[in-house]
């Protein structure tokens, strides 16, 4: 371990990523539910700027954990260190499974409420208001086994469900094999971290073009009345899972795609 302090500030951030990504899926059955897509998409927005925050916070910590290996010649340890990080992603996806019928619940009450509100800050305001405090606390939903009856069985596309546990896996490992393969050769690191930034773009890339469409798709067919809405809260779990299987997936992605990282960086320099 190179700095345990650094260590466990970017696994608690990356955590924290990793479990708004998860809950965020909530949304689109909230959105069927109160018939509000667009507040809900809205809404979703929010939680990925929210998301993107965090990780602006834990990308330099995560680059100075790099930095000192170098400088203290230690970068055989760096592997366990970032795996270490990868595992953290695991944990947030696995903390907000469970979490998620009781964010679905309260996703459904913050999409009617915007319609008081008028904006998102009034409606913060309102959510800490102490009557409406205790109401929220009446939409905590205990997860139960039976909520998952039927899920393998419902009517979404096997390929789909596969696609995002692989962009997952892509996603989640971009920056960290970016850095770890800059640790290796330190003389074009600059050139290596930078790298990471086509490999999570072809990741979004993937997920705009191959699973966003269909989830949309999906929820739009249950808003029509084309499928049961159950089919959309399906969807929203078996994606939950591939989350927690994509980021389980990037330990393994982890070294080959440092390694074709390095490629191509000598291919460029």
């Amino acid at each position: 371990m190179i700095d345990a302090k650094r260590l466990m500030i970017v696994a608690f951030f990356t955590m924290v990523i990793n479990l708004i990504d998860t809950l965020s899926y909530s949304i689109r059955p909230s959105g069927v539910r109160t018939r509000k897509l667009a507040v809900a998409l809205s809404l979703f927005n929010i939680m990925a700027v929210i998301s993107r925050l965090s990780n602006m916070i834990q990308a330099p910590f995560l680059g100075s954990i790099v930095d000192m290996a170098i400088k203290m010649d230690k970068v055989y340890l760096l592997q366990n260190d970032m795996r270490i990080v990868l595992f953290s992603a695991t944990l947030g996806a696995l903390i907000g499974a469970p979490l998620m019928p009781t964010f679905v619940s309260i996703f459904t009450v913050a999409i009617n409420g915007m319609e008081g509100a008028g904006t998102v800050p009034k409606l913060i305001l309102q959510v800490f208001r102490w009557k409406n405090f205790k109401k929220l606390k009446k939409k905590i939903v205990v997860p139960k086994l039976s909520m998952l009856k039927g899920v393998l069985e419902a009517d979404i596309p096997k390929s789909f469900l596969i696609y995002n546990v692989i962009i997952t896996s892509i996603y989640t490992t971009g920056i960290v094999s970016s850095l770890y393969a800059g640790a290796i050769i330190p003389e074009y690191r600059i050139t290596a971290s930078q790298l990471s930034g086509i490999v999570n773009g072809f990741a979004t890339i993937l997920f705009t073009v191959v699973v966003d469409p269909v989830a949309a798709l999906i929820t739009d067919q249950a808003l029509n009345g084309k499928r049961p809405q159950s089919d959309v809260d399906k969807m929203a779990v078996l994606l939950v899972f591939g989350k927690i299987f994509g980021t389980l997936l990037a330990q393994l992605v982890f070294v080959p795609a440092a390694e074709l990282i390095l490629f191509v960086t000598k291919l460029i320099v």
